[in-house]
């Protein structure tokens, strides 16, 4: 049995309340990411890696998954990025994410080209902003890896869930193009513009870091192994209330069940040239003395 595996007693309140973190909640924690730099990246998978953080070890994902495995679990960290360098794989990045500290999924890129931060002189948005996320392609809707990858993507780069959204923060996109089978992203600053009305004028300026990307080796969790990782737990799921829906855009619908209505005796506006003559009135009182005659 591992160490990490091994049901330990807190010793000191300190410890308990770290193990009581570690506990499954109704509402998980923030996704944290640990990226990690293989012992044989070069130059390029580097500097993709530096932008954000940069952790050194050797490893290789794909042949052996402990040591990502020891490393999620000590850093409780669910997302991974690994880089490396060799003359099989180039520029070679792994992005993956755990469920229950084991891997579940896992894609290899190839980096064919890449625009660094500093490359690109141009304003930078604040750290800590939450970008608006684009993906262009038919293969991330047909193909299941580029599904997957999809899905894998909108986790590592999402950030942290909000209930509200201030418009004007709106000011980062990164966008996503699946095409001819290679993934090409690209980070854009918003710049609002005068257009003389309500509505400003929205331009894209590049930002960095920039990536052309071929997808390699995947790694993908089961058909049951994805769902069980999918589930809701059932506090957390809305209650369903009857005979209202809602569309896309959030508008809420009612259902009303009424009883059939006659329409006959429905009281509408007294006039003078509605009012019924005695030949009329003579035929109702006939029809209704018939059918009467019949019910008996």
């Amino acid at each position: 049995m591992d160490a990490l595996d091994r049901v330990v007693k807190p010793q000191t309140k300190r410890a308990k309340r770290f193990l009581e973190k570690r506990e499954p909640k109704l509402s998980e924690n923030i996704k944290n990411a640990m990226l990690i730099k293989g012992g044989n990246a070069n130059s390029t998978v580097t500097q993709v890696l530096r932008d954000v953080v940069c952790m050194k070890n050797i490893t290789r994902p794909f042949e052996d998954q402990t040591s990502l495995e020891f490393f999620s679990k000590k850093s409780d960290c669910s997302l991974f990025m690994f880089g490396s360098h060799n003359k099989k794989r180039p520029n070679n990045l792994v992005i993956g994410r755990m469920y229950d500290y084991h891997v579940l999924d896992m894609i290899e890129l190839g980096v064919e080209k890449f625009v660094s931060l500093k490359d690109i002189k141009n304003s930078k948005c604040p750290e800590g902003t939450k970008p608006m996320l684009i993906f262009a392609g038919d293969d991330f809707d047909v193909t299941e890896d580029y599904r997957r990858l999809k899905s894998l993507l909108i986790d590592f780069f999402r950030g942290p869930t909000v209930p509200n959204i201030r418009l004007a923060g709106l000011d980062y996109v990164l966008h996503f193009t699946a095409l001819n089978g290679k993934i090409y992203f690209r980070s854009y600053k918003l710049l609002l513009k005068k257009s003389g009305c309500r509505t400003p004028r929205i331009e894209l300026e590049e930002m960095g870091p920039s990536l052309d990307l071929v997808l390699r080796r995947t790694h993908l969790a089961s058909d049951d192994l994805y769902k069980l990782s999918m589930k809701m737990p059932k506090a957390l799921k809305p209650k369903k209330k009857k005979n209202i829906s809602h569309d896309t855009f959030g508008t809420t619908y009612g259902r009303i069940h009424m009883q059939k209505q006659d329409l006959s005796k429905l009281q509408t506006r007294k006039m003078k040239g509605l009012k019924k003559r005695p030949a009329e009135r003579i035929t109702e009182d006939q029809e209704k003395k018939a059918k009467r005659i019949k019910k008996n």
